[in-house]
């Protein structure tokens, strides 16, 4: 029996790794899950945590109020390489570009453990674009020893950097397994219908009124400061312009993403601002829109699932699969630019129906299944 080590500390890392969990323990006459969280989110993280019924075996609770890229690495570094000397893991699997998934990697390095990269080999090749995730991603895949690359595309940028074939696998990203896993509750009406009401209730949003409902998320660490009030200025100047629109932005926790956005968006009558929403209930209100604009990484592998257009609120994208299929559109940060192309594709039927119809290139729902299954056909676990 083999013992595996998965380790993550944020809510999209735990989505991503859940059907991971589950089909390890699945498999338990072959493996051995440990599940290791530095809760480097901690609100977030639990949300996921009781949604897929992961309970840690270890939970490093790094979290502090204020803390930064140092304090985040030195803590969490420190007790995962504690928890690795006394569990003594055949493999550590980390998933992204987190830095989490980055000191993962590096303590299991120091104590000569193979490193397995779910979502390996996303690049733009702009280490501050996203910062700090796209060095992050990087180097775990310096450490990595097995690379579960999410599209060819991935897999040909380990490729360049010369990793070698023998040790990359295309599997899907794990992200749209998760998604399929929850919106199978959805098509429970009683589930529908309590979704609804939630909404409703807690949040006086109404998803049958005949309003267009355009969903935001927006936290890059690297649009803190003028670009991210750019962008609350171009959701403002939306709002103002289209009445018959309800944008719905659930708000990241971090006071740099908190503070914009009360100060320019909070006296908007048809944009409501939410609490960070547990998975289920963000599933259930991406189904519910029409639009979404982002600037996160898994909303863009997400959405097309659901059949929805996808605007990317960033310069450049680790994830042009989406670009290239039709599904999502790269606008950039300035205010001028994303509201003219959400009126554009508002306004355009034609553009709309094409993008709301392609074909999503990010998975099919079974990359877990498939990283588990080439787990288990590894004779050894080499270094």
């Amino acid at each position: 029996m083999r013992k595996v080590v998965l380790i993550f500390g944020t809510r999209p890392e735990a989505i991503k790794l859940a059907p991971v969990v589950d089909q390890l323990k699945k498999q338990s006459s072959n493996f051995e899950t440990i599940v290791c969280v530095t809760a480097q989110h901690r609100e977030m993280l639990d949300q996921v945590l009781g949604l897929f019924q992961i309970v840690p075996d270890y939970d490093l609770n790094i979290m502090k109020s204020g803390q930064n890229l140092f304090d985040v690495t030195t803590r969490a570094l420190a007790r995962i390489g504690n928890v690795l000397r006394e569990e003594k893991p055949e493999l550590v699997l980390v998933q992204g570009d987190t830095t989490t998934s980055f000191v993962g990697s590096l303590a299991a390095y120091y104590l000569k453990i193979a490193i397995g990269h779910v979502e390996a080999g996303l690049r733009t090749y702009n280490k501050y674009s996203p910062f700090p995730e796209e060095i992050n991603r990087h180097m775990t895949g310096v450490l990595a020893d097995y690379h579960f690359a999410p599209t060819e595309w991935a897999k040909n940028n380990l490729l360049r950097e010369n990793v070698p074939q023998d040790r990359i696998w295309i599997t899907g990203n794990t992200v749209i397994d998760a998604l399929f896993m929850i919106t199978k509750r959805h098509e429970d009406p009683h589930r529908r219908q309590y979704w609804s009401k939630m909404l409703s209730t807690k949040w006086s949003l109404t998803t049958d009124d005949g309003q267009k409902l355009i969903l935001v998320t927006g936290h890059r660490r690297e649009h803190f400061g003028k670009t991210f009030r750019n962008i609350c200025a171009a959701l403002k100047q939306i709002a103002v312009k289209r009445k018959d629109i309800t944008i719905v932005y659930p708000v990241h926790l971090n006071p740099n993403i908190q503070e914009p956005v009360k100060d320019i968006l909070k006296d908007q009558p048809n944009i409501r601002l939410l609490p960070p929403l547990e998975y289920e209930a963000f599933t259930f209100l991406m189904s519910c829109s029409d639009i979404i604009l982002t600037d996160s990484g898994g909303i863009q592998e997400e959405a097309p699932s659901l059949g929805k257009p996808v605007l990317i609120m960033r310069e450049t994208t680790e994830r042009p699969e989406g670009i290239e299929a039709g599904t999502a559109k790269l606008i950039g940060t300035e205010r001028a630019k994303i509201v003219n192309h959400v009126l554009e594709l508002l306004e355009n039927e034609a553009l709309y129906e094409t993008m709301s119809t392609a074909t999503n290139p990010y998975g099919d729902g079974r990359a877990a299944e498939r990283i588990v299954s080439e787990l288990e056909n590894l004779e050894t676990l080499n270094r």
